[in-house]
């Protein structure tokens, strides 16, 4: 597994990382023992980062997760964590909270459940409207100092936010999604996370399966159901670009999923994909990704079977795209 540094003061880490928020049921129905062997897997072929957050599952995927890493060496691995989002019972979002003394609450939480002493990148998962972003960065910087944490990350925030946390404490990497569907960060997030050397870690670099080239429909459960790029009238859509990616990956020699995450990996080398495999056989269609190249003329021709904003609905939502940095 080839190696990346997220930015100039990140850690260095695979060239794929694995997101492991669907082996918590979010996406559908998911097994423990597969969950677990997937994690195995990902570590054998080379994989170090892991991304996972508090809140998925209300602690469930930390849990699943320390299970999975216990007897591994703590230097073979890195854990990236979101904290913030607040979940009330049945799983209901209760808002964002980025207080410091909040954050110190939520990390203690989190190293019992991962059973670790520390957390190598640790980001607050959306920007908290009434918290300042120089509070929240000053407590993390806090934390790195007192050895709990390695680095400090953001996730879904704009340029100015960027900056300003930056401007406290050194960034490793910003969270945001980035697909050939979701481009959004081109504009001004990726031109200023290169100016000032910040990494970025792209989760949905498949939109939640709808590029993955295995898409059918949401199973009871799936969380799919309810995103406006999987409704009635834009899925159809939005797998007639998939269909017009599968040319390419054909002519390529290579699955529509490992084309999708090589995009997104040839887009930068401060970029790292994390694939959201909950399974050993989605992990190893995506693996070779890792090592494919693409040309030139490929790219070109990716870019004509699915132009950027072609995709079809919002990427979350109504009610969660105004927690956005930036849009679609």
């Amino acid at each position: 597994m080839r190696t990346r540094t997220l930015g100039s003061n990140g850690p260095t880490v695979s060239a794929l990382g694995l997101g492991a928020m669907g082996m918590s049921g979010v996406y559908g129905a998911a097994d423990r023992d597969e969950s677990i062997a997937t994690v195995h897997a990902a570590l054998d072929s080379g994989i170090t980062l892991i991304d996972t957050g508090d809140f998925y599952a209300t602690g469930h995927n930390e849990l699943l997760l320390a299970e999975a890493l216990h007897g591994r060496p703590r230097d073979s691995y890195q854990l990236s964590v979101k904290f913030g989002q607040l979940m009330g019972p049945g799983r209901r979002f209760g808002g964002q909270d980025n207080r410091p003394e909040a954050l110190r609450n939520f990390l203690a939480y989190s190293l019992t459940r991962l059973n670790v002493e520390y957390v190598d990148i640790y980001r607050p998962a959306r920007l908290d409207p009434d918290v300042p972003i120089e509070e929240t960065v000053g407590a993390l910087k806090e934390m790195v100092e007192a050895g709990f944490i390695r680095h400090i990350g953001l996730s879904e925030v704009d340029a100015d936010t960027i900056r300003r946390a930056h401007a406290v404490h050194p960034i490793a990497d910003l969270q945001i999604e980035y697909s050939l569907l979701s481009r959004a960060v081109e504009a001004d997030v990726l031109p200023t996370l290169r100016e000032l050397g910040i990494g970025l870690t792209a989760y949905g670099v498949l939109s939640r399966g709808l590029i993955s080239g295995h898409w059918s429909t949401a199973a009871p459960g799936d969380s799919r159901g309810f995103s406006p790029r999987f409704a009635e009238g834009n899925v159809e859509h939005n797998l007639k670009l998939v269909e017009a990616l599968r040319l390419v990956a054909d002519a390529k020699g290579c699955t529509v999923a490992q084309l999708a995450i090589a995009w997104v990996a040839a887009q930068g080398h401060e970029i790292v994909p994390l694939v959201g495999a909950k399974t050993r056989q989605r992990l190893s269609e995506a693996l070779p990704a890792a090592e494919l190249r693409l040309s030139p003329e490929e790219l070109a021709k990716i870019e004509a079977a699915v132009p950027k904003g072609s995709a079809q609905g919002d990427r979350y939502p109504a009610a969660f795209m105004s927690t956005l940095g930036v849009g679609n």
